[in-house]
């Protein structure tokens, strides 16, 4: 047998390259940094939370800043409009119960609110939380001024019909809606509402009790 062949049979296999380890590449350093902003966008979203108040103002700072886009642009009178139209469907969803009372009454299924003061009180429960309500216009504004930027959304049009149409829509929506609240005696506010510390007051019965 030839040394050299069996030397040449004998001799080790080349290490595999380590690059075959990061096969993803640049897809798979771009998805690891998406998930890592996401993830820290999250916890800033889980921070805030608490913070109404300023969340709120935070909001009416992105809603002027939007306004005065639209007001120097001089234009995008659709885009608008339809984010109007979407305010008024998240407002809707805000000051409706989770659980529709007059469907509820249909199907004979579900909590009801109640209507006598003798009906056991039940906690109104909205249909889109607070958080969730203010969220989802943050992101419509945002989606909106960047539609701003983009000629193809400057459609031409006039803009007192949208104006004058979004009125009627609206005063029709919330009229609907407040008879629905008198229907079914239910305020989707607590302001002025009585709150409770967690003391009981002390009952008859207690006081009668006799002591060791």
């Amino acid at each position: 047998m030839d040394p050299s062949s069996t030397a040449s049979a004998s001799a080790p296999a080349p290490a595999a390259s380590t690059h075959s380890g990061h096969s993803g590449g640049p897809a798979a350093a771009l998805s690891a940094a998406v998930a890592t902003a996401s993830r820290r966008f999250q916890h800033l979203l889980d921070r805030s939370t608490p913070h109404v108040g300023h969340r709120w103002l935070g909001l009416a700072g992105v809603v002027l800043v939007y306004a005065l886009r639209a007001w120097f642009a001089g234009g995008y009178y659709i885009v608008t409009y339809a984010l109007g139209i979407y305010l008024l469907n998240l407002l809707i969803a805000f000051l409706s119960p989770q659980v529709d009372p007059e469907l509820a009454e249909v199907l004979g299924e579900g909590p009801s609110l109640p209507t006598r003061s003798s009906d056991e009180f039940r906690p109104f429960v909205r249909r889109l939380p607070e958080f969730k309500f203010w969220y989802s216009i943050l992101k419509a504004f945002c989606i909106a001024f960047g539609m701003t930027f983009f000629s193809v959304f400057d459609v031409p049009v006039f803009w007192p019909i949208l104006l004058f149409y979004w009125v009627v829509l609206f005063t029709v929506t919330m009229k609907r809606q407040i008879l629905h609240m008198v229907k079914y005696r239910y305020v989707p506010f607590t302001f002025g509402k009585q709150r409770y510390n967690g003391k009981r007051a002390a009952s008859a019965d207690d006081l009668t009790l006799p002591k060791d």
